[in-house]
């Protein structure tokens, strides 16, 4: 019988965040404590669950256009020029899926010839260079810096550029060391971008989860919008990771081929997630403050307890997750983690599963309560001193 798997898929490597979150479903103990999965622990506020319940109760349950309910793209538009100062035409520019997740895929299949070069920063989400590869594209990886604040220098940006690059990933704030990009940064690095007439994705699920001034967005700086592919959605700021739903926003001609992929796909996202999409828009800005309020009492909890500890940790100002160093242990991310479960029944992701620039850092993220939170630290604390002793 021939081979019947693609050799492409078969290279790429599982989610190395689903290997330990696997390993604490099956060790099934009601004593471990995870804080792997980047999931707010969060409800979706009523007002929006409603409105998705409502939809049902009308019997809203019919595909949608294929790029989204009209309504949601013209909430969204308002939304990012009330956030962003930007202008998108709804009918053109903007794209409704099924999550942030397929916005990615769809927008580097979209946009890539065999053999271009994607630029992605890391450590950084998981899905960006598998991505990049199934859409035929070369990742190109820029290792990202702690000496940086893992924030992408306009320098590294220029040492990674060939003749073949045709697109820049920028995922921030990130996902997994809640670095952020600050104006001054992003104005650095569009002069690059336009130097080199490059593209960009610009990841912003986080977005309005930052602690350090406002998410500034590289589509609103001068000549960047005609080059950018914004990616927002739902699942952080909102708590609605279940209700799948994302969004893209960028020039016609780019849109124009995304929706064709997501129409032969997909057909529409989910038409119960829309409507209640669209309640978050207009009444969720209360609801997506006090959360990030949480999170920001959450963040500096542990940092205090990381300084406390003597484990080096930077600042991070953005998503919901800290990052650690555990070099000076002397063992790999993955050893580190996978003990630190074994004797302390906390689960935590190592640094290389967003890349091999997070070797000797850990992924911790604080979408968890305080008391989980307060446990989990208590019991980091003990597994240091043992291997310091």
């Amino acid at each position: 019988m021939r081979n019947p798997v693609s050799d492409v898929v078969v290279n790429i490597k599982p989610s190395g965040i689903r290997k330990f979150f696997d390993i604490v479903t099956e060790m099934n103990d009601p004593d471990v404590i995870s804080l792997g999965v980047g999931e707010p622990d969060f409800d979706t506020p009523w007002h929006i669950r409603d409105e998705g319940i409502y939809s049902l109760e009308k019997g809203r349950t019919i595909y949608t256009a294929n790029a989204g309910l009209k309504e949601l793209r013209q909430e969204i538009c308002r939304y990012l020029y009330r956030s962003q100062g930007l202008s998108y035409d709804a009918a053109s520019e903007v794209l409704v899926t099924v999550g942030g997740s397929e916005a990615i895929d769809i927008g580097l299949r979209a946009v890539c010839n065999p053999g271009d070069e994607i630029l992605i920063p890391q450590p950084s989400f998981v899905s960006y260079e598998p991505c990049a590869i199934l859409a035929g594209a070369k990742p190109v990886i820029i290792d990202l810096k702690a000496e940086n604040e893992f924030r992408l220098t306009a320098q590294e940006l220029e040492d990674a550029i060939t003749p073949k690059s045709k697109l820049l990933v920028l995922p921030f704030p990130n996902n997994p060391t809640g670095a952020i990009m600050e104006r001054k940064d992003l104005e650095a690095i569009a002069e690059v971008i336009r130097k080199h007439d490059l593209l960009v994705m610009s990841d912003e699920i986080y977005g309005e989860l930052t602690y350090k001034g406002k998410h500034v967005s590289i589509a609103s700086l001068p000549g960047m919008k005609e080059r950018t592919i914004l990616i927002n959605g739902f699942s952080k700021a909102y708590a609605m990771t279940g209700w799948r739903l994302g969004y893209a926003c960028g020039p016609a001609p780019i849109l124009q081929q995304m929706t064709k992929i997501h129409q032969f796909a997909i057909m529409c996202a989910p038409t119960t997630s829309q409507y209640a999409a669209v309640e978050a828009l207009r009444n969720g800005d209360e609801d997506v403050a006090q959360m990030c309020n949480a999170y920001n009492q959450r963040r500096r909890y542990l940092l205090h307890a990381f300084r406390e500890m003597g484990l080096p940790c930077f600042e991070p100002y953005g998503a919901f997750y800290v990052f650690p160093c555990i070099k000076e242990f002397g063992m790999s991310s993955d050893e580190f983690a996978a003990r630190f479960l074994a004797e302390e029944k906390v689960a935590v992701v190592p640094g290389t599963a967003f890349g091999a620039s997070g070797e000797g850092f850990l992924r911790i993220s604080y979408a968890y309560s305080l008391e989980h939170l307060k446990t989990a630290i208590g019991r980091l604390e003990r597994f240091v001193k043992k291997l310091r002793s």
